[in-house]
């Protein structure tokens, strides 16, 4: 076992059960893995986030590959850039398949205009880039979302009951019964949702099956969710026993002990004397 794979696991062990121990009370150690963890997931999205959307995207729009000339005023700019990082800016342009199109000059200067936020003086500039990606995520967002989910849905429902190949029942392929109980919830859930008359009779108990369809609903969304964060549970747990073997120097049991022992001590000399009832 090499070295750095005991100190990979000793680590993994340390802030495992350093967000763990939020169970006990907020402590030093879950506070130390929580930021490790949001620092380096920050760090980590920033640099896939850069190497795969802007440096091939953004600047392999600008300065492509296909449209280099060593002359030209354009890419004379970006050899002074490649001074600065040649793996950023390689030699003779960026080869991602691109041609130029000077169009990503805007979404450049509003992306520039979003860093200027960390300048207190001209900070109003980042209103222009936060609105145009708010703006433009919404618009995409509502797209997709009507595509998805409202015409899906409405595709979903109408099912075409008239086919002589399809079954009655089935509980894993298109079936006239899982048809009728389909197009019976979707109607019975917006029924519920219909507040321009009082839910009485009719509507009312219409809307109270739609209310079984949505329990369902959230429900089922509920336990996958759930049966998901078990899973990922489930995954610490066998990493813990299995870095408290002999090839990891236990390194869950040690930690785990240090843990308890400095944990117990702060609690024992942080506690509170007992009230005097006399003084009260």
């Amino acid at each position: 076992m090499s070295s750095t794979a005991i100190l990979g696991g000793w680590i993994a062990v340390f802030l495992t059960l350093g967000i763990f121990s939020y169970l006990y009370k907020d402590n030093p150690f879950y506070k130390i893995a929580e930021h490790l963890f949001v620092g380096v997931s920050a760090g980590y999205w920033t640099a896939i986030f850069f190497w795969t959307q802007i440096q091939p995207n953004l600047f392999g729009r600008l300065w492509p590959t296909t449209e280099f000339s060593a002359d030209s005023l354009w890419y004379k700019l970006y050899n002074g850039l490649s001074f600065f990082s040649t793996s950023v800016f390689p030699e003779g342009g960026i080869d991602k398949g691109h041609e130029m199109h000077l169009i990503y000059l805007i979404p450049f200067a509003l992306g520039v205009m979003m860093l200027l936020s960390l300048i207190p003086k001209i900070n109003w500039f980042a209103r222009w880039g936060i609105a145009y990606t708010v703006g433009m995520a919404a618009g995409l967002r509502a797209y997709g979302y009507l595509n998805s989910n409202v015409i899906g849905q409405i595709k979903g429902t109408a099912a075409s009951f008239s086919d002589p190949t399809l079954p009655f029942f089935s509980l894993t392929s298109p079936s006239i019964f899982n048809s009728i109980v389909i197009l019976v919830g979707t109607i019975t859930g917006l029924l519920y949702f219909y507040f321009s008359k009082e839910h009485k009779g009719t509507l009312g108990k219409l809307s109270k099956i739609g209310i079984y369809f949505l329990m369902i609903s959230f429900g089922a969304s509920f336990g996958f969710a759930v049966m998901g964060r078990i899973s990922l549970l489930i995954g610490r747990f066998v990493d813990l026993i299995k870095y408290s073997s002999g090839d990891y120097f236990n390194a869950s049991l040690w930690v785990l002990a240090i843990m308890i022992i400095i944990l117990g001590y702060d609690a024992f000399t942080n506690r509170k004397p007992p009230l005097n009832e006399d003084a009260v």
